[in-house]
């Protein structure tokens, strides 16, 4: 019989981060087969009962998604205005997923999706974040030199903001604007929009179109497909290789 740290098998559930669930047994919030146990340590098995504040641990096998997020969707599970959220495309998956990270209410893309705590920390780690590539139409046509500022760094609300790449791919003279591709490492709100309204470039659309090695093809806004487990190893190995 396989044991794992209760602290692992909580974040793997999905009900939340490993470093949450530290929290919670520290703080005596979780039970095993009825005792709390308050000990980061512990080892749990398959056949173990185990309640975080008072409700069961549903024992689910993980899964992993990537969904073509449209326009105008919440990246959440729920929304107090009843907007549509990423989730609602899932309707027949039966486990509790939820995505990592987030795109913007207005912005499309690839999005991943798990109810597996663990992978979805470690994809987020601050000290890591896999390259994400985004797609812009901007209004105004930017010069190299302004976006080369972008790789540079720039200040925006007290947070130093950096692209790994930038290109212009396509402008059009007569409607003066462009579109723009932005290579990230970083995860910050609205990073994207933020860089480019900083150098005088407002966004009209904005599409993340990769993901470290993944893509959309195939997947039209609204599609999902689960991931396969060769992409499951590759993410967390790409990940892990910065994080130890």
């Amino acid at each position: 019989m396989s044991l794992e740290r209760l602290q692992k098998v909580i974040a793997q559930s999905g009900v939340t981060s490993r470093r949450k669930a530290e929290k919670l047994i520290e703080a005596g919030k979780v039970t095993v087969n009825g005792q709390v146990v308050k000990e980061l340590g512990t080892k749990v098995g398959p056949d173990d009962d185990i309640e975080v504040e008072g409700v069961p641990l549903e024992k689910e096998q993980p899964v992993y998604y990537m969904l073509y997020k449209p326009r105008g969707v919440i990246s959440s599970v729920k929304d107090d205005k009843n907007r549509k959220v990423v989730t609602d495309f899932f309707p027949d998956v039966k486990e509790r997923i939820y995505p990592i990270g987030r795109l913007d209410y207005d912005t499309s893309g690839l999005l991943l999706l798990t109810n597996d705590g663990e992978f979805a920390n470690l994809l987020m780690h601050p000290k890591y974040e896999i390259e994400k590539i985004y797609v812009a139409k901007v209004k105004g046509i930017p010069r190299r030199e302004e976006l080369n500022k972008l790789r540079k760094g720039i200040s925006s609300d007290g947070e130093k903001l950096k692209a790994t790449f930038t290109k212009v791919l396509s402008t059009d003279d007569k409607k003066k604007t462009a579109i723009v591709q932005i290579n990230l490492q970083e995860g910050r709100n609205r990073q994207v929009r933020r860089m480019l309204e900083a150098i005088g470039y407002p966004v009209d659309k904005l599409k993340r179109e990769q993901y470290g090695f993944l893509t959309l093809e195939g997947l039209n806004a609204g599609e999902f497909r689960e991931l396969t487990p060769h992409e499951v190893k590759q993410l967390r190995a790409e990940a892990q290789k910065i994080v130890k």
